[in-house]
């Protein structure tokens, strides 16, 4: 497909695929910006007052692609207030909300399969004032083309990168000002049977199926669910938080964001059509206003969205979604109101 250029996006605010002389250009001039790409892109990028994290998929208004060498996908926050750019290790993560002005928000990206990852998943809620202070933003990925390769996150230079640090922008916002964040998750509970577990963890062993303990990876191939285009859905007081399956090994169960103890889980339904299903949804979240929006690479791959037009406000394709906490198979979408 073809990549939009910069050319009239004078004095509006850019979110679209650039070339990357384009996106040098935006930092130069002092532009706050979110941007994703393969690593060898963003390491060319200069100093200045910009986040970023490696994944070559990106949402556009013409549907998924697949950036190359010469792109990136480039989100311009805008005159919003004062900004600034952090990297925190793994046992820092609770800075994310503590330096955050109050009012402001804290744009986050973090690599996948690091201990920051790991630390957010289990963490992020008990972060000092995590829902006064919202943070949002996307686990850093890589080609899947490439195995081994591995995440990466950039926090203010293409020299400053990490695999294992957060990188973030804090923001402060007017008084007058609000982020609202959005989720779009497909998926629903199939109410087949209740799954309870006793303890959080990223890859659990055993479950509680009904009240009778088991096997869980047994009880996922005796289900034939061990494809992984299913999540596991959590019910939160009647709000859906999603965690996907990566892998059913002989013993466990290995996911991309934790389940924990005290929530009743189910497998979600199966979905028809995703782009039709993601359009019809995003056609009822009102888009004026809206700042940053990210979707998941698992609805990339099973819904076959490369091509596909969805609607909404396009972004990367991510590894994994944060809004507050990690999310999984979930389009984010932050408004300000």
């Amino acid at each position: 497909m073809s990549f939009l250029s910069s050319t009239g996006f004078d004095r509006v605010r850019v979110n679209a695929v650039l070339p990357l002389g384009d996106v040098v250009s935006l930092i130069a001039g002092g532009a706050t910006l979110c941007i994703a790409g393969h690593e060898d892109v963003l390491r060319q990028l200069p100093a200045g007052q910009w986040i970023g994290g490696t994944t070559p998929y990106v949402m556009t208004a013409a549907g998924g692609a697949k950036l190359d060498h010469q792109h990136l996908f480039v989100t311009e926050l805008g005159d919003l207030g004062e900004t600034r750019v952090a990297h925190y290790g793994p046992d820092e993560m609770e800075k994310i909300t503590a330096n955050t002005p109050d009012g402001g928000f804290a744009l986050t990206v973090i690599p996948a399969g690091s201990r920051c990852h790991e630390r957010f998943a289990h963490d992020a809620a008990n972060y000092p004032q995590a829902f006064l202070k919202p943070t949002f933003g996307w686990i850093a990925g890589h080609d899947l083309d490439q195995p081994g390769a591995s995440a990466k996150v950039f926090a203010g230079s293409g020299e400053a990168w990490s695999g294992d640090r957060a990188a973030v922008l804090h923001v402060a916002l007017p008084e007058d000002v609000l982020p609202h964040l959005e989720f779009v998750n497909l998926f629903e509970p199939d109410r087949v049977e209740t799954i309870r577990f006793h303890q959080t963890t990223f890859a659990p062993a055993r479950a509680m199926v009904n009240g009778a303990e088991v096997d869980f990876a047994d009880y996922v191939r005796s289900r034939g669910l061990e494809h992984g285009q299913l999540p596991l859905v959590g019910d939160y007081s009647g709000a859906y938080v999603n965690a996907s399956l990566q892998e059913v090994e002989a013993e466990r169960v290995r996911l991309y964001a934790p389940v924990f103890p005290g929530v009743d889980y189910c497998f979600a339904r199966p979905i028809g059509d995703y782009a039709e299903a993601f359009a019809e949804r995003l056609a009822q979240v009102p888009s004026q206003g809206t700042l940053f929006s990210c979707n998941c690479i698992l609805n990339y791959q099973f819904g076959d969205l490369a091509g596909k037009a969805i609607g909404g406000f396009g972004g990367p394709i991510t590894f994994g979604e944060i809004a507050f906490q990690l999310h999984n198979q979930t389009l984010i979408e932050v408004r300000l109101v």
